[in-house]
């Protein structure tokens, strides 16, 4: 039985201690980040707290294996006495949306083999996706990660915005919006981009130009030239 502790109760710590609490072979336990006096003994420690948390939380975690679980924090910012290490889960997490952690890519990273292989075979116990990713790897990949995520969701927003102002509902645009992801899972990007700006058709673009605002023609703009320039 592998023990571990998660410290931290947002959107990453329910998940990932739902996740456990049903995985065979792991007893897991949680705690709020402010009750640090009660850590119980544990084979790892999971610290999934706001990123600037990190390192106050960590020094004062005694036990002998102690994670986060960041996308943008390095491994070294742990200040523990003890071994080092990172679980970070490439995925978005809402508190009332499921997650199938069977999908999830796990990007893991240790201060030595041992530690490595531990992580792995807890991330197996609830998922089958691992990679083993450096600190300055997962630096990188967590800003593609805001492009593809983060921003693309801005972008459903201003669509959103859009089809209200018309009054069209939102659902219209949802195919579209499951075709272009399933597509970018045999595709380049550069080869599955479509529309007017790839075509340059100066028409079109100004006729959608007339009809959004002044931050929508702005933002509008912007990601137009950088589709025809190739960015």
């Amino acid at each position: 039985m592998i023990s571990v502790v998660i410290i931290g109760k947002g959107n990453v710590g329910i998940h990932l201690y739902k996740a456990f609490l049903n995985a065979d072979g792991i007893g897991v336990t949680q705690i709020n980040s402010r009750n640090l006096e009660n850590v119980p003994i544990a084979d790892v420690t999971i610290i999934a707290v706001s990123d600037d948390a990190i390192a106050e939380v960590s020094s004062k975690v005694k036990n002998s294996f102690v994670v986060h679980t960041s996308g943008s924090v390095s491994m070294i910012s742990l200040k523990n006495k003890t071994d080092r290490g990172v679980f970070y889960m490439l995925q978005t997490f809402s508190k009332n949306k499921e997650v199938d952690f069977s999908e999830v890519p796990f990007c893991l990273e240790a201060e030595n083999n041992e530690k490595y292989l531990f992580l792995e075979k807890l991330a197996k116990s609830i998922g089958n996706n691992v990679y083993q990713i450096d600190s300055k790897q997962r630096k990188a990949i967590h800003v593609a990660a805001v492009f593809v995520n983060n921003f693309t969701n801005h972008m459903y927003k201003m669509g959103n915005d859009i089809c209200i102002e018309h009054q069209v509902p939102f659902e219209i645009l949802q195919p579209l919006i499951e075709e272009t992801a399933i597509k970018v899972k045999t595709l380049l990007p550069e080869k599955a981009q479509t529309g007017p700006a790839i075509r340059n058709d100066k028409k079109t673009i100004k006729n959608h130009l007339d009809l959004l605002n002044n931050k929508q023609k702005e933002i509008y703009t912007i990601i137009t030239k950088s589709i025809q320039n190739g960015d």
